[in-house]
């Protein structure tokens, strides 16, 4: 069976989310839950980098491509306020994790009832 990758980060960040969405609401802007969310990882001493150019990290070739978050150097989220999440937003992910050489993003959408948030694995060599 395959391992978890940060299980404990990811669990984090995924309550986070939950926070920010419960107090929000659904019908809230990207920015709003951003700003939350980054409160929140303030408050809960999580490092961070908001609106993260893929292009600083050093082994990255990517230009241009920015993630919502860069969080502990492992994991890549992306904040979604959209009917549905498609393929594209999964392609997408897809292409910052292999340009920033990392395995572990997530997708939250706060536009739905009940947040599902997605992890997508990249498994680059």
């Amino acid at each position: 069976m395959a391992e978890l990758l940060f299980p404990e980060l990811s669990y984090k960040i995924n309550g986070l989310c939950f926070q920010a969405h419960n107090e929000i609401g659904r019908f809230g802007r990207e920015k709003q839950y951003a700003d939350r969310v980054e409160e929140l990882f303030i408050k809960n001493n999580i490092e961070h980098e908001r609106e993260f150019l893929i292009e600083r990290l050093e082994q990255s070739p990517a230009r241009g491509n920015r993630v919502d978050f860069y969080v502990k150097n492992n994991i890549l989220l992306d904040l979604k306020t959209k009917n549905f999440i498609t393929k594209e937003d999964y392609y997408q992910m897809q292409r910052y994790l292999k340009a920033a050489n990392l395995k572990l993003g997530l997708i939250v959408n706060f536009r739905t009832t009940y947040l599902h948030p997605k992890r997508i694995l990249c498994s680059h060599s």
